[in-house]
């Protein structure tokens, strides 16, 4: 498996564990590349007693990308326990940009990695 790829699939399991510890039952991911990007479109649901774990979700995510340690970073992904929001900032520093839309019951999130040569 290439680079890039494994990276974004370790982006993806950090998103689905997560949601998996805050009581998801219906969790749903797509990766597309493109152009040396990388999108992932991920939508899942969650139990409302965990609803306070959700502010740390936006605001990992929008952590300032870190290039000079994400290959350190992302190998680090998955070494904590599951549904930690520690695992988020993790991918908060891997990727460009994130948009998040929680409703009621469920979670979208689009997050944006340029994926270079």
């Amino acid at each position: 498996m290439m680079h890039n790829e494994k990276k974004l699939a370790n982006i993806v399991e950090e998103l689905t564990m997560f949601f998996f510890a805050i009581g998801a039952t219906d969790v749903r991911s797509s990766i597309q590349m493109k152009d040396g990007r990388g999108r992932i479109d991920f939508d899942a649901d969650y139990k409302a007693e965990y609803e306070e774990k959700l502010s740390s979700l936006e605001k990992y995510l929008n952590e300032p990308k870190n290039e000079g340690l994400e290959d350190f970073y992302w190998e680090l992904a998955g070494s904590g326990d599951p549904g930690e929001t520690s695992q988020l900032l993790l991918v908060g520093m891997m990727i460009d940009k994130a948009e998040i839309k929680i409703d009621e019951n469920r979670v979208k999130i689009i997050l944006y990695k340029e994926l270079g040569p």
